[in-house]
């Protein structure tokens, strides 16, 4: 018998890629997946890649995941608190929402609106110390998708303080998977395909928990739906505090970190080489006209975004190596 593992909210992307890594996990056992309107469903029906998983979703209730040893929370903002907080507080939980990562709740209502629930250990391992408080926390909170991607660019740069945490502005692009599974008319083909739209422009929600995770007090962030259905590509650009070599700073930064590459001279992060793996990307440079720092910034949004990263820190929290069940490397073509 291993680590018993339910997942609330396994009809969605992110539910279906944790269904996928935990199947495939040696230490896990999948007991329970639930859902809302696909509750009574098969699990092969609504994720035809699960082909051969023999299970029906369940309703999304306290009494159907407490029966478990380990709980993944992959549902919409706002819906993971009033769950949580029925189950026993023994029971180790990582959420994919929102709900918990942001510590000021000024800025939870700023940015989300409602009642705030909450700080919980927040789900990057990476961060300096972080990994410690992970394995000893039975609440984890997820970091969002395009958060992921820019924090592991930006905060060793900070951090070192070879990066002006007052002037930093990022372009990232992202897959139509990070929209959810919710039909949705500009998420239709005929709309995405053959088009790059902004949106959230200047009130992204990831922007507190990035300014809270590298300590950056002032960030533009312009996210951009790019026609593919996964993926992350980050720019991200800050004034340099003092002459150093960005890509020297975070290659120090992460020399042991198992999921996060700095790339050799020369090449540069694209969202392919990410795809299926729980890996990060990453590449830096000096502009020669505006002297700005540059750092890009590749990973799957439904990996090291979502599904990955939480399976990453459940391992930390049941004492696993970090990289039980993960792939380091990507999928291609």
């Amino acid at each position: 018998m291993g680590i018993r593992v339910a997942v609330a909210g396994a009809s969605g992307y992110a539910g279906g890629e944790l269904i996928r890594l935990v199947a495939g996990h040696p230490e896990f056992e999948l007991v329970a997946a639930t859902a809302h309107s696909q509750a009574g469903h098969r699990l092969d029906v609504v994720h035809p890649q699960l082909a051969g998983l023999d299970l029906v979703l369940g309703e999304t209730d306290a009494a159907t995941l407490a029966d478990a040893d380990l709980v993944f929370l992959a549902l919409p903002h706002g819906q993971s608190a009033a769950l949580a907080a029925q189950l026993p507080p023994e029971l180790r939980v990582v959420d994919l929402g929102a709900d918990h990562r942001l510590a000021d709740p000024y800025a939870w209502a700023n940015y989300y609106g409602g009642t705030h629930a909450g700080p919980w250990t927040y789900g990057l391992p990476e961060l300096p110390g972080q990994r410690e408080l992970i394995a000893g926390a039975t609440r984890v909170a997820n970091t969002g998708c395009y958060a992921a991607a820019i924090i592991l660019a930006l905060a060793p740069l900070v951090a070192a303080g070879a990066a002006s945490p007052a002037d930093v502005v990022v372009v990232a692009a992202s897959g139509t998977s990070g929209a959810g599974k919710a039909a949705k008319p500009h998420l239709l083909g005929s709309e995405v395909m053959g088009d790059l739209s902004p949106y959230r422009v200047g009130t992204h929600q990831h922007v507190p928990e990035i300014k809270q995770a590298t300590g950056a007090t002032g960030l533009s962030l312009t996210p951009v739906l790019a026609p593919m259905p996964r993926g992350i590509l980050a720019t991200v650009t800050a004034v340099p505090a003092r002459g150093v070599d960005p890509r020297a700073v975070l290659a120090e930064a992460y020399a042991d970190a198992p999921f996060v590459h700095v790339l050799p001279e020369g090449a540069w992060p694209h969202t392919a080489a990410t795809l299926g793996s729980n890996s990060c990307h990453l590449q830096a440079t000096v502009d020669v006209d505006s002297r700005r720092m540059i750092v890009l910034s590749a990973l799957d949004n439904l990996g090291k975004g979502a599904a990955g990263q939480a399976v990453q820190n459940a391992n930390l929290m049941c004492g696993l190596p970090e990289t039980t069940g993960l792939s380091i490397w990507g999928v291609a073509p």
